[in-house]
């Protein structure tokens, strides 16, 4: 078979999702406007959410959510160390310190059960103000006990749903926030839609979601009825805080609100291709990512975990032969702005799993030609290991 290379992910982008774009180059705006209300309400509908706030990334709608969640300098935010920095950084915008709870090295997501032995050691003034959860790959934490220890311990609960599109956890859409207070998702080209660049926020909670607006467009208020003082005409609009230039274009909403019409095709193949790959790869010295009850995992990414002593030998292995395989993620602990601050002793299994996961390529146009190349090279790998 001819090498090509095979990437870990990659966007599908078909004809309507084009026409849908020219559209809106077609159009009289360009910029944020009655594409980002239909992406919105579209996402709401979806999710069975009551209110929705694009951003123009993920990364952005994490950090309007910690600030309307009220983070700020003293407080305290914990997080899943295996995630893209984002999930700290937000925290970090605030002025917050942000700690790390270790994960389940079954499911890859943060432990409600070391959450939990974490919150009974921890004083109480140092306790968190927010947990962020991260579905990591596409797979649910387990929001129930999440909640339970919330309400217990009086934090909120913003879920980093980047990954998890598409996902369910107890029969209800990812992003209904029956369990948190808001969900964030992310539409960069591999995740499963996208819109180019670009990210939400949905809560069921109208005043969370009126303040992540006013921080999405620079802290501007334009309803009369929230003035300080009276209108000086229909020009009239007034800063009330500090906030950022977030917005999403309509641009990236059309090519948004034509992906979301095709998310069921896409989780469907990357559940194909998740099934195809544990059924080849199950009596081979390899972990998968182990599902909690109720749970339908959108796929992002597919991980296995192989021993330590492999892992970098089949990583360069794999590369060598044009798959481009991927690490998700290095433990934020480690990089050097967080690394001085945290003892990697205290995250074993985020260490195991460190020295042990590879992202093996999972997209909407990955053929069974191509996956089976890629089994067929992992089998070779340990075949000639075993020699």
């Amino acid at each position: 078979m001819r090498k090509l290379l095979i990437p870990y992910g990659r966007q599908y982008v078909d004809k309507d999702d084009i026409k849908s774009v020219y559209r809106v180059l077609n159009s009289r705006l360009l910029t944020s406007g009655p594409k980002v209300i239909f992406f919105e309400k579209l996402i709401n509908k979806y999710c069975k959410s009551k209110f929705a706030v694009c951003t123009n990334s993920a990364t952005s709608a994490l950090h309007i959510a910690c600030m309307a969640l009220g983070v700020t300098k003293g407080d305290h935010v914990w997080t899943s160390p295996i995630s893209f920095v984002a999930s700290a950084n937000c925290a970090v915008y605030c002025g917050a310190t942000i700690d790390f709870v270790d994960i389940d090295l079954d499911t890859f997501n943060l432990s409600s059960k070391k959450l939990e032995e974490k919150l009974k050691k921890t004083k109480k003034n140092k306790l968190p103000k927010v947990v962020i959860p991260v579905h990591m790959g596409g797979l649910s934490c387990d929001m129930r006990s999440i909640n339970a220890l919330a309400k217990k311990y009086k934090f909120k609960i913003l879920e980093d749903a980047s990954h998890a599109m598409g996902a369910t956890y107890n029969q209800k859409k990812v992003g209904s926030c029956k369990y948190s207070d808001i969900a964030v998702f992310s539409f960069h080209p591999v995740k499963t839609i996208t819109s180019a660049e670009g990210g939400m926020a949905v809560t069921n909670n109208k005043y969370l979601a009126r303040i992540m607006r006013s921080f999405r467009e620079h802290g501007i208020e334009r309803n009369p009825l929230k003035f300080d003082t009276h209108s000086h005409g229909p020009w009239f609009y007034q800063q009330k805080n500090i906030g950022y230039n977030y917005k999403l274009s309509d641009l990236h909403a059309a090519l948004g609100i034509s992906q979301l019409k095709k998310i069921n095709k896409f989780t469907k193949k990357r559940n194909l291709i998740s099934k195809h790959y544990i059924n080849n790869l199950k009596n081979l010295p390899i972990l998968f990512q182990k599902k909690i009850k109720n749970t339908f995992s959108s796929y992002h990414l597919f991980i296995i975990l192989v021993s330590p002593d492999c892992h970098l030998k089949l990583f360069k292995f794999l590369r060598a032969n044009k798959i481009i395989v991927n690490l998700h993620y290095i433990p934020i602990y480690l990089h050097p702005f967080f690394k001085k601050k945290y003892n990697p002793k205290n995250f074993q299994n985020s260490n195991s799993y460190y020295s042990r996961a590879i992202s093996l390529p999972i997209f909407y146009q990955l053929t069974i030609k191509q996956q089976n190349f890629i089994i067929s090279k992992i089998k070779l790998f340990y075949k000639r290991n075993n020699e």
